[in-house]
């Protein structure tokens, strides 16, 4: 038997996930902080995330990055769920997460300032938040739990990012879903890699205030 024909991917779904990746590569901290006059990533850790941007210049700053990075998530997830071809090797939905993945991979790597970006979660969030928004509940329970007991954030969205690979399998989600949850689990531990060394090592720094279990059992 001849083998099968390899699904075809129309030209306007290549260029959805490319802008996607383009979209995702407009950094809210970097932006904010040229009209600031600060390179975010010369401060702190050196990353261009919410954390670190609470970390050096303050939560009004911090939170301005975060509705940037959550809003351009879902800004490409929505793009392509609406714009996606249909009748073509992906299916809509199949559009709108690997959209959700590119914008993400754009964060992480952006292209507009030069290939050194943040480590995609709030970005990440953005696109759940279109395609998949009972999973966030879920997501901030296990981020909110490890965070006030152990203080890490790096450490909890890790947590956070793998419970939601694990509620996809769980669930009994579709193949596109649960790739995507397994993907993109597997890149925030990566971009999270430094976080695990430095606890591993000790050196980790807590958010000490965010320790309510801990605050709690000293009185």
């Amino acid at each position: 038997m001849p083998p099968a024909p390899l699904p075809t991917i129309a030209p306007l779904s290549i260029a959805l996930i490319v802008a996607a990746y383009l979209i995702g590569s407009l950094s809210g901290s970097l932006l904010l902080g040229r009209l600031r006059g600060v390179d975010i990533r010369q401060h702190g850790s050196g990353n261009a995330g919410g954390t670190n941007a609470l970390r050096t210049q303050g939560w009004r700053f911090a939170l301005g990055v975060v509705l940037i990075d959550v809003g351009k998530g879902a800004l490409a997830a929505w793009l392509a769920l609406r714009y996606a071809p249909v009748g073509t090797g992906l299916s809509v939905t199949g559009h709108g997460y690997a959209a959700a993945l590119a914008a993400v991979l754009g964060h992480v790597w952006p292209l507009w300032h030069g290939f050194r970006g943040g480590k995609g979660a709030a970005t990440a969030v953005g696109g759940l938040l279109v395609l998949w928004p009972y999973a966030i509940p879920f997501l901030l329970l296990i981020w909110g739990l490890v965070l006030i007991s152990t203080g890490y954030v790096g450490v909890s969205t890790v947590c956070a990012a793998v419970g939601v690979a694990v509620l996809a399998w769980l669930s009994g989600a579709g193949s596109e879903r649960l790739w995507f949850a397994s993907v993109l689990a597997l890149l925030i531990v990566y971009t999270h890699r430094g976080n695990l060394q430095r606890l591993r090592a000790g050196t980790e720094s807590r958010f000490a205030r965010a320790r309510l279990l801990h605050r709690l059992r000293k009185r």
